[in-house]
């Protein structure tokens, strides 16, 4: 707020007006670009052990998934005429975040056909940045699965011969690849790989999600950066371990829960995102623990193994009401 009042007032003068800007009064140098800048670093730690782990495979899929969401936003708002806004570096986020969510065998078209419905049908439909009601790249990666189901249930285990198996979650559930329908859960906790396998992402899944260690580091950075509040990680976390332990879970197997699948990458990129989760810090809170709750049934009772993605697009979808709850009170109107 700027602005001037005289200290002194004669009979013969008139007092000069208190000046207001437009708002927004309180100014920040933080833009949508520089956000955006920030996720990335974030995600470059993640990127650079899919690439170490599932091979240049999984560069090509980085990249394309990119481009394509590039490409994309560009035309749809070429198409639209409105203003193109790629600098913004929002659709880089989004297309690494696709491609993060996506086995590091996959064709090529499937990145690209991810970008296009995240870009073109959940974004820019609903009026680009800040308009969409869902998370771009996890309703694309809901679509794909739909679609494509075996194409995004194949993954690949790290290393240079591109053999195919199960995820430690689906071990838990399934038994495991070789084990058959008839496997018990003690049988296939054995074929479970090591919790320093675990953490560091030596394991098999979506190649963006197995690092533990990687994703910690990128969101440790957002946190110091200010770009997203601790608070909705830790307790979609927490929320998550502890009903899966009521639920019936074995201690020995939480914590290939809490490592395993897309729970850290969803909790610290997913979960946080501005126009998807509610504004209001008690919001935020309920939307979280709303996402471990939907997140520890679907994995248990549920007939998929993961449950990520489905919980944070069922909580994107109550954030309307969610905020509406948890207003601050208003104190006072004008007639």
């Amino acid at each position: 707020m700027e602005g001037k009042v005289l200290n002194t007032i004669n009979s013969n003068s008139v007092p000069d007006m208190l000046v207001v800007s437009s708002s927004p009064h309180i100014r920040s140098n933080e833009s949508v670009k520089r956000i955006m800048l920030d996720v990335i670093i974030a995600l470059i730690p993640a990127s650079i052990g899919a690439v170490y782990f599932f091979g240049l495979n999984a560069l090509k899929l980085i990249l394309l998934s990119i481009a394509s969401a590039l490409f994309f936003e560009a035309a749809i708002q070429k198409l639209f005429r409105k203003e193109i806004t790629i600098n913004d570096c929002s659709a880089i986020v989004t297309g690494i975040l696709i491609a993060f969510n996506l086995p590091a065998n996959a064709p090529w078209w499937i990145p690209v056909f991810g970008s296009g419905f995240a870009i073109i049908v959940v974004k820019q439909c609903f009026g680009g940045i800040g308009s969409n009601f869902m998370n771009p790249a996890l309703a694309a990666r809901a679509v794909l699965l739909a679609s494509w189901p075996n194409i995004m249930s194949n993954f690949v285990l790290p290393g240079v011969d591109a053999v195919t198996g199960s995820t430690p979650l689906a071990i838990m559930k399934y038994g495991g690849a070789d084990a058959g329908a008839s496997a018990t859960v003690a049988q296939a906790v054995q074929e479970l790989p090591s919790v320093m396998d675990m953490f560091i992402g030596n394991i098999g899944g979506a190649i963006g999600e197995t690092s533990a260690l990687l994703l910690l580091i990128g969101g440790l950075y957002l946190i110091i950066r200010k770009v997203i509040n601790w608070k909705i990680p830790v307790v979609y976390i927490g929320t998550t371990a502890i009903l899966l332990l009521i639920l019936g879970v074995e201690m020995d197997q939480l914590i290939y829960h809490i490592l395993g699948g897309g729970l850290i990458l969803g909790a610290f990129f997913m979960a946080t995102d501005y126009s998807t989760t509610p504004v209001t810090p008690l919001g935020q809170i309920i939307f979280a623990l709303g996402a471990g709750i939907l997140t520890a049934l679907i994995r248990v009772k549920g007939g998929f193994p993961e449950g990520v993605s489905y919980s944070i697009l069922l909580m994107n979808v109550a954030s309307p009401l969610i905020e509406k709850f948890t207003a601050p009170k208003i104190f006072g109107r004008a007639k």
